[in-house]
């Protein structure tokens, strides 16, 4: 199962890498699209994978548990990740803009930061939902305690993020030059 995660994340990046090449220094602009739409195959095939696993009796374990943590992460940070190296991309290889770069202060750079945060949740609540689907599927609470291993020190990464992340609201950052 760590084969299959580790196969899906490498297929993710290739085949945005071959969509980002072929759009930007093949000019091939269906081809490029085809390749875009295709990486969100490599979630399909985790899950299908994942499923089929455990539906089979495979004994539910922690690889489970990164699978349902992959899943999330890709969902809910996939399109913003992809952005970003399209943003790049064209500008290191099109002369494109630019990347935008995030606020680094004041009220603009809080509200940045608590939609990360908003982010991170959907990552953690799809997880969640990942993993309660896994549970039905395998119908043994015993079986599956080990999936949910996973969730502990996320659940205590997400606490600390929302404390960042809010603290930001209460103490923006300054803006340089201001008093």
């Amino acid at each position: 199962m760590v084969a299959v995660i580790i196969g899906c994340e490498v297929a993710f990046w290739v085949l945005l890498l071959a969509g980002l090449v072929a759009r930007y220094l093949l000019r091939m602009r269906r081809f490029s699209a085809a390749l875009l739409m295709a990486v969100p195959l490599a979630d399909v095939v985790l899950l299908a994978m994942s499923v089929i696993d455990l539906r089979r009796g495979g004994e539910a374990g922690i690889a489970h548990g990164l699978a349902a943590v992959y899943l999330g992460v890709s969902i809910a940070f996939g399109h913003q990740l992809i952005q970003g190296a399209d943003q790049r991309f064209a500008h290191r290889f099109a002369g494109g803009p630019a990347p935008v770069r995030p606020p680094r202060a004041g009220r603009a750079h809080a509200a940045h930061e608590r939609r990360q945060w908003l982010r991170h949740l959907l990552a953690y609540l799809i997880a969640a939902a990942v993993l309660a689907v896994f549970t039905v599927l395998v119908g043994d609470l015993d079986r599956v305690r080990p999936l949910w291993i996973v969730m502990a020190p996320w659940t205590v990464a997400l606490a600390v993020d929302f404390l960042i992340s809010f603290s930001y609201t209460v103490a923006p950052r300054r803006v340089r030059g201001e008093a």
